[in-house]
């Protein structure tokens, strides 16, 4: 029973972040969706990707599942999952993240949580793990990436939130006047450092 209710609270956590993550995309133009926002080039299109390869493989290949589209083997990881090029569109990857999703969630339902997984990019002696240490990690990795998400879409527009029933228009007065009662505590705070 308690198998049941990790499994299912695990699997709800992850189905939210994943929508919250591919949310973060709306309404922005095709630049601002792919165009780095980081030194290292972070941007949400490529976040939306990541997750969904990080899916794909963790769901797929750990279990001997193959994935619903096409991978680089793990060994020629070169980084290219962490952004979108010119010839990749933001649809084709939104279609291959729910193609993705549908595969993670079959593989979720159909194992048990003690079912054994191997991961071979994993260092002794973690890689022979099972579902349940499979799905914390990469719902770990999912929440991860949508908080960076959520600060790069702040950054954009101001726009913030989970979902977009909770989105409430920038109120860009009351958001000023936080940031300087946020600012003006941290002078305060470092003005009395010793």
């Amino acid at each position: 029973m308690i198998d049941d209710f990790a499994k299912d609270n695990l699997h709800g956590r992850l189905r939210r972040e994943r929508e919250a993550l591919l949310w973060k995309l709306d309404g922005l133009s095709e630049y601002d969706a792919r165009r780095p926002l980081t030194s290292s080039g972070t941007n949400l299109l490529g976040l939306v990707k990541h997750v969904a390869c990080v899916e794909a493989r963790y769901f797929g290949e750990v279990f001997d599942r193959p994935s619903p589209g096409p991978l680089p083997r793990w060994q020629d990881h070169d980084g290219s999952d962490l952004w979108a090029s010119e010839d990749e569109t933001r649809d084709q990857i939104i279609e291959f993240c729910r193609r993705t999703w549908k595969h993670s969630d079959a593989t979720i339902n159909e194992l048990p949580l003690d079912a054994p997984g191997h991961v071979p990019w994993w260092p002794e002696p973690y890689l022979h793990t099972n579902l349940f240490a499979v799905m914390v990690h990469v719902l770990g990795e999912c929440m991860r990436h949508a908080g960076h998400a959520d600060i790069l879409r702040e950054g954009l527009d101001g726009r913030t939130g989970l979902r977009a029933e909770h989105a409430k228009e920038v109120d860009e007065e009351a958001r000023a006047a936080y940031r300087a009662k946020i600012e003006q505590a941290a002078r305060s705070a470092a003005s009395i450092e010793p």
